[in-house]
């Protein structure tokens, strides 16, 4: 039993040598090293796995979240869409199905810009790197897209017909003043222009742009440089400057006078002489177009210099407003611009209305409706007259060659102040007389006056001839363009306004339902018109000048 049970300790004691003998071999060993490494490597790599496998998902939600945010600010920018600007970045992470990641969205507006700001988060929720203490792996995107315009163009085309007359007419210089102000004090590269179109019954251009048109029938006149506009004008948005345009007379088309069978003298003011505010271009040096500026002194002295008077011919404004605007008086600007009239940084204006560095706006504004227009008819305007003035005592006759009553016998020349026919004009006997031009017979003496006491009581021998012959020698005399058409052709210049990308604002001021359809509709949008009473025409004029814009993105 002693020798069984040494046996068994000695088996004991060599194996356990043999464990120690093995482990100390396998760590002598170098195969036993790369396991250690092997097992460190294997770790490792897994986690690097890991780790890219975290990281693309970060970068999958981090690019759909910075493009949903540069498509969205770049579309909530842009000012060709009217819908609200928040309201489109939202939507487009809403059909991305990132909508609960948005965290801000701002909007910025101002003249000639907008701008939209947006940014968004996301939490990634990592798998792997919790191994490495990391929770939040937040994947975040910003962006922001402006609107904004290099080149401006704007014609102001303002109503200064009779109505204006006192507190409109003041608070539209206020007004037009600060935007002018808040349009160009913004403006250090000198990109913004301002036409001024003041209107009445028509539109006087002043002499430095109407010399350059094709005008005919001058009235020789000072200050007196209106354009009875031919009807084709109205079919496309240029002005031409060859078509021959016949000037406005300065006459006095509209007061009537007394149809009394007796004589009236001719420099009776209540029948017979001209009504200064009753002529369709009445002579002024304040109220006519001015070529585009962006000095704002100049601007503010001409606006503060306008005055009231004579009837509305919105559609006549709204053509000059236009015209000051097409690519087609880029040339006459060049000229211009040679002859130190307008600002040399204005070469290459107007700018073609596909330009997109280039913006084109019209504010048009008013306080009534067309009022229908009267225009002399071109054998009236210039030329040598039948009547004739006496050298001595003023009076007047006419010559008839034909057509006069048998009353007459072969006399000629009907004598108003005497209600007799002679054979020579009258001369009072002692001077000579001479025959007047129709700009020298207008010039002393109204249309109406002229048609009944030189036609009517001549030709015709009872009240209904008398009459009869009044109203045909009216219609000889002068042309009226109806409300209807003046509506239409004030249509047609919006509606070419709009094709072509000019931006119309419109503004009503207190004005009749007439004249608010036509203005709202002359509009480009319901957004761009604004119905306002005389105190509230500083606030739409403030409104245009915060929303005026045009599409640049920034980053």
């Amino acid at each position: 039993m002693r020798g069984a049970r040494r046996i068994c300790l000695h088996s004991d004691g060599l194996a356990f040598q043999t464990v120690r003998q093995a482990i100390a071999r396998f760590t002598r060993r170098e195969d036993g090293t790369l396991v250690y490494f092997s097992l460190m490597l294997f770790v490792m790599m897994m986690m690097m796995g890991g780790f890219a496998v975290d990281l693309m998902r970060y970068e999958t939600i981090r690019t759909s979240l910075q493009n949903t945010l540069d498509r969205s600010t770049l579309a909530a920018a842009s000012l060709t869409q009217r819908l609200n600007s928040t309201t489109v970045v939202n939507d487009y992470f809403a059909k991305a199905g990132l909508s609960a990641y948005l965290t801000a969205i701002t909007v910025r507006e101002g003249f000639n810009f907008r701008e939209v700001a947006a940014t968004a988060v996301a939490d990634t929720n990592p798998i792997f790197m919790h191994m490495i203490g990391i929770n939040n792996f937040d994947a975040s995107g910003r962006s922001v897209a402006e609107q904004r315009i290099t080149n401006v163009e704007i014609a102001l085309v303002l109503d200064i017909s009779g109505s204006m007359i006192g507190t409109k007419l003041t608070n539209l210089k206020s007004a037009a003043n600060e935007f002018v102000n808040t349009v160009l004090s913004s403006d250090g590269d000198d990109r913004i222009s301002i036409a001024l179109v003041p209107y009445n019954g028509q539109v006087n251009l002043g002499a430095l742009l109407r010399a350059k048109y094709n005008a005919t029938d001058d009235p020789g006149v000072a200050n007196v440089n209106c354009i009875d506009l031919p009807s084709s004008v109205y079919s496309s948005t240029d002005m031409s400057r060859t078509l021959a345009m016949p000037m406005t007379a300065h006459a006095d088309t509209y007061s009537s006078t007394s149809q009394s069978t007796s004589y009236i003298s001719a420099t009776d003011s209540s029948s017979a002489t001209p009504t200064a505010t009753n002529r369709w271009c009445p002579p002024s040096s304040v109220n006519i177009v001015r070529l585009p500026s962006a000095n704002i002194a100049t601007l503010q002295s001409q606006i503060n210099a306008m005055t009231a008077v004579g009837a509305t011919s919105i559609n006549a404004g709204m053509k000059w407003g236009l015209a000051l605007l097409d690519p087609s008086a880029r040339t006459m600007y060049s000229q211009f611009i040679s002859a130190n009239q307008i600002p040399a940084i204005y070469e290459g204006r107007p700018y073609d209305y596909t330009d997109p560095e280039a913006m084109k706006v019209i504010v048009l504004m008013t306080d009534g409706e067309h009022f229908a227009e009267e225009r002399v008819n071109t054998a009236y305007k210039s030329g040598v007259s039948p009547i004739w003035r006496s050298s001595g005592d003023s009076n007047y006759s006419i010559r008839f060659t034909s057509g006069r009553p048998s009353t007459a016998g072969t006399n000629e020349y009907w004598v108003p102040h005497l209600g007799t026919w002679r054979s020579t004009p009258w001369t009072n006997n002692s001077t000579a007389a001479v025959a007047q031009t129709w700009p020298q017979v207008w010039s002393g003496m109204r249309l109406s006056y002229v048609a009944w006491q030189f036609y009517a009581r001549a030709l015709g021998t009872t009240s209904s001839t008398r009459t009869s012959t009044y109203n045909s020698q009216m219609l000889l005399f002068r042309t009226q363009t109806s409300t209807g058409n003046m509506d239409t052709q004030l249509r047609t210049m919006c509606g070419f306004a709009r094709t072509n990308g000019v931006t119309v604002y419109g503004i009503a001021v207190e004005a009749p339902a007439a004249g608010q359809t036509l203005i709202s509709g002359c509009a480009t949008s319901t957004a761009h018109y604004f119905n306002a009473t005389s105190a509230q025409v500083r606030t739409a004029f403030r409104a245009i000048a915060n929303n005026i814009s045009q599409l640049r993105l920034t980053q």
